[in-house]
């Protein structure tokens, strides 16, 4: 482990972690008022999953490979259907929820859908354990540890921006946050298909 190691770490990190960021983005401008807790729970949750998903890629590598190449091809269908349902849940709760007055504070985020949310932007990461399949156990685990951090502070950046334009943009924040899920699923899926 060396400098370029972790350069390696922190540029995956970056690359793995912007849909991450785009759906933390959509998260703040869904519930601008969102607690601090709630911030550091969203970034967390990111930041576990990019974590885990690089470690079971690896696992997958040293031991059931053929099952984990297969599954491969399904990654951009689930993450379109993921983000879809929840990006169109939101789509459809800030059209109904749009020019009332009692309505104007949106769905707060719960943590079942972040999960979903969590592991629709990091099943892509599963692939990373190819890549890293060189390395040993512990330099996997730093490895993806570092990705983590780098998720943990991109993620974090993003629900702050959100929050200061959904405050800004009031009712309209959940249909734009609905609809840049919505968006990020089809570019998962189109990346992957083409």
């Amino acid at each position: 482990m060396n400098f370029l190691f972790f350069l390696n770490a922190v540029a995956f990190g970056v690359g793995l972690a912007m849909d991450a960021f785009s759906v933390s983005l959509a998260n703040g401008l869904n519930e601008p008022n969102m607690a601090g807790r709630k911030m550091i729970r969203i970034a967390g949750v990111f930041a576990f999953f990019q974590i885990a998903m690089p470690l079971i890629g690896w696992f997958c590598v040293h031991t059931i490979a053929s099952i984990f190449s297969a599954f491969q091809k399904f990654i951009p269908w689930i993450a379109l259907a993921l983000l879809g349902y929840i990006g169109g849940k939101m789509l459809i709760e800030g059209i109904k929820n749009r020019g009332c007055e009692e309505c104007e504070e949106t769905a707060a985020l719960g943590f079942a859908a972040l999960l979903v949310q969590g592991i629709a932007t990091s099943i892509d990461a599963l692939s990373v354990g190819f890549t890293i399949a060189e390395l040993a156990w512990f330099e996997a685990l730093i490895e993806a540890l570092t990705i983590g951090v780098v998720t943990f502070i991109i993620c974090m950046a993003g629900v702050l921006i959100g929050k200061k334009f959904g405050t800004k943009l009031a009712s309209g924040a959940s249909i734009l946050g609905g609809a840049i899920l919505i968006f990020i699923g089809i570019e998962i899926f189109l990346n992957g298909v083409l």
